[in-house]
């Protein structure tokens, strides 16, 4: 019989962290995929991640607008109750044999209530990680309410085993996002260019003598302070006077202090050597970044992807506190003199050599496997 498998992609990370999944997910000839877009997928303020979906030849079964606005703490708090309001509905009208939530993200906590309180067994995926944000608290707690945990690394696995989850229900089977950063080794060139691909606003520089890529996100526990943060981190990429392209951050508490931090600062500074980028495909994103110079931010594409493929990284501040993190990463806190030394830093990065912390790039056809033949059930052996 044909698994029904509901996967809910809540954000522009949530979906290069699955694209490979999917796909086997949907090649599988025992599974069927049911694909729900939610949250700030559909927005087009953070690059309408549904569109690149459905190019990419994903069929949508459901949309459920989510997102309540505001970038502050009791949005966030209030998109988690509308979302568990949407997401019953959605799985009530697909009746899916499993949910698969993704991550961290605090959109993905619906998804987890909504399931469980459904009886519906839960696959979570990257259980077992830890970050210096809300984002850890949302992990655990996913953890907890999942079925199958698919952890993507042995260290990861044994967290979620000491939360007492049963080990015959948690999977080491890397990250998706390994796959695609695999399958872009094959052909890394920088095939497109950027700015005529993906618009934004900006300079049109001349990028062909080296560039940096900058994703920095707020901290939720720190959302009062994104905006002098960002300023911080504008003010050491404009003393590099190296041409740079910034993507717009998450829609995360204190997402509005970083965006008009980088307005104000193109309206009175002097931006010459910057462009700004809403989204990419997941491709074209880790193609940009393995021609770079190496990426600045909080971003945990810096902590895991890039690891993989050699990227120099300067990380900054606590979003990603805890995370294991390889060689090609220079930890900062969030002050420019020290952002500017950590670039200079990842210029004498004498290596490129990646390492697979997260993934050897099999794992979107590993998990669609392990869901097709896993026993599904809700009900769990408590193991304390």
């Amino acid at each position: 019989m044909v698994r029904k498998v509901c996967v809910v992609v809540t954000a522009r990370p949530s979906y290069s962290r699955i694209k490979t999944a999917l796909k086997a997910i949907d090649d599988h000839p025992e599974l069927d995929l049911q694909l729900v877009l939610a949250a700030s997928a559909l927005l087009n303020t953070y690059g309408e991640v549904s569109k690149i979906i459905e190019s990419d030849g994903f069929r949508v079964s459901y949309r459920a607008h989510t997102i309540v606005a505001g970038q502050n703490l009791n949005s966030m708090a209030k998109t988690c109750g509308l979302g568990t309001i949407e997401m019953t509905s959605a799985f009530e009208n697909l009746q899916p044999d499993c949910v698969v939530t993704i991550a961290d993200r605090y959109e993905t906590m619906s998804t987890a209530l909504a399931a469980a309180y459904m009886n519906i067994p839960l696959v979570h995926i990257q259980g077992g990680e830890v970050t210096g944000s809300i984002d850890e608290k949302v992990r655990h707690a996913i953890t907890k309410l999942a079925d199958i945990h698919l952890v993507s690394n042995d260290l990861a696995k044994q967290r979620v085993l000491k939360m007492g989850e049963n080990e015959d229900q948690v999977f080491d089977l890397g990250c998706p996002s390994i796959d695609i950063a695999a399958n872009i080794l094959k052909d890394p060139s920088l095939n497109f260019d950027p700015i005529a691909k993906y618009g934004g606003v900006g300079a049109n520089f001349d990028y062909s003598d080296g560039y940096l890529v900058v994703m920095q996100h707020p901290v939720t526990t720190e959302y009062e302070e994104a905006r002098e943060q960002v300023a911080q981190t504008l003010r050491a990429v404009e003393k590099t006077g190296i041409p740079t392209f910034w993507f717009w951050p998450n829609v995360d508490a204190g997402s509005d202090g970083t965006s008009n931090g980088i307005r104000s600062f193109r309206e009175k500074g002097n931006t010459d050597n910057f462009h700004f980028i809403k989204n990419a495909h997941p491709e074209d994103f880790l193609k940009l970044l393995y021609n770079s110079k190496g990426i600045i931010g909080n971003s945990s594409v810096a902590i895991r992807e890039c690891s993989f493929l050699g990227v120099p990284a300067v990380n900054i501040g606590s979003r990603q506190s805890g995370r294991q993190r390889g060689i090609n990463v220079v930890d900062v806190e969030s002050e420019a003199d020290q952002i500017y030394n950590g670039i200079q830093k990842i210029f004498n990065i004498k290596s490129r050599e990646g390492e697979n912390i997260y993934g050897d790039g099999q794992s979107g056809k590993r998990i669609a496997d392990l869901l097709a033949e896993v026993k599904l059930t809700f009900q769990k052996k408590l193991t304390y």
